[in-house]
């Protein structure tokens, strides 16, 4: 399939913040369509950057890697010692988890999707920062990503 290549704000994996590279077709009907190819290492490229950034995690990224777990919130609450609901009112913005939870969900997400993070490093990054920086998944980091798996 033909079609050219832009820069995509990538917001259907539930992130304002993610921009990669794909190709862009129209389809029969002429509708704008996004070619994305290895949307699962897509999203452990995009995982192994949140788990990565600094500052806080913010409600969409949390649940951004509870969903890539494959976990629904109770099941999440449940491995961090939390009640869903809990997990739902940070999800939502309402609340946040303090830095040794926010610590606790990137180790988790570390070991369970198998990324390559220093958790010492990833320790000192859980604090808050004014804003989150914009997440570019380049060919770079797919690559990065599918050679730790």
């Amino acid at each position: 399939m033909s079609g050219k290549m832009i820069t995509h704000h990538y917001t259907e994996c539930g992130l304002p913040n993610v921009w990669i590279r794909c190709r862009q077709v129209i389809d029969n009907a002429g509708q704008k369509v996004y070619i994305i190819s290895r949307i699962g290492i897509l999203h452990k490229a995009i995982a192994h950057e949140v788990v990565n950034s600094r500052g806080a995690l913010t409600g969409r990224e949390i649940k951004f890697l509870r969903s890539i777990l494959g976990l629904t919130p109770a099941e999440f609450g449940k491995l961090i010692h939390r009640q869903p609901s809990t997990v739902s009112r940070w999800e939502r913005g309402a609340a946040a988890p303090g830095s040794a939870v926010d610590f606790l969900i990137r180790l988790l997400a570390i070991l369970k999707l198998k990324l390559d993070a220093d958790p010492d490093e990833i320790s000192a990054r859980c604090k808050k920062v004014a804003r989150k920086p914009r997440i570019w998944i380049t060919k770079k980091e797919m690559n990065a990503v599918s050679m730790a798996a």
